[in-house]
């Protein structure tokens, strides 16, 4: 298995609903993306006007993971691997990009929502890279962690 980490670019839109439609938790089809807004189409413009920006891992030519940020925004809407690459520490190395970019590009802090349910993943995952719950929760019962970026980046070790 060779790994190989760049950025997102307008030939993988395919893959990353491939991927996110394939997750073991979380998972979410093609048609509740759609009544969302997210199609391949709406990906491909924000991608092109740089509203988003994202980072891709492939095995050989296979995409197995992203992770995207918003560039408007500061928040990271989405990070997603397939089951059987998790705990390998790619979406540690995704993330990585995508709160790196945010920084780079003037962002305090970076935010996304996630769960809030501790049997899931993601919400120990989040928090023991530094991410901290706000008091926040969208309706649908997601909460909002940020991370705080004008600090020396901690780094990412814990994998996913």
């Amino acid at each position: 298995m060779e790994l190989i980490f760049r950025e997102t670019q307008p030939t993988d839109v395919e893959g990353l609903f491939i991927v996110r439609t394939h997750t073991r938790e979380n998972t979410v089809s093609r048609e509740h993306l759609a009544v969302l807004g997210i199609t391949p189409q709406s990906v491909a413009r924000d991608m092109a006007s740089g509203k988003m920006k994202g980072w891709v891992c492939l095995d050989n030519a296979n995409l197995v993971g992203f992770c995207n940020g918003d560039s408007k925004t500061g928040e990271v809407l989405v990070l997603a691997v397939l089951p059987e690459y998790e705990g390998k520490g790619i979406g540690t190395r995704l993330l990585s990009h995508v709160v790196e970019h945010l920084r780079s590009i003037g962002f305090g802090a970076a935010w996304l929502a996630t769960t809030s349910d501790s049997r899931i993943r993601a919400h120990g995952f989040y928090r023991s890279l530094g991410w901290r719950a706000t008091g926040e929760k969208l309706a649908h019962g997601d909460e909002i962690l940020a991370l705080e970026l004008n600090k020396p980046a901690r780094p990412m070790t814990r994998g996913t």
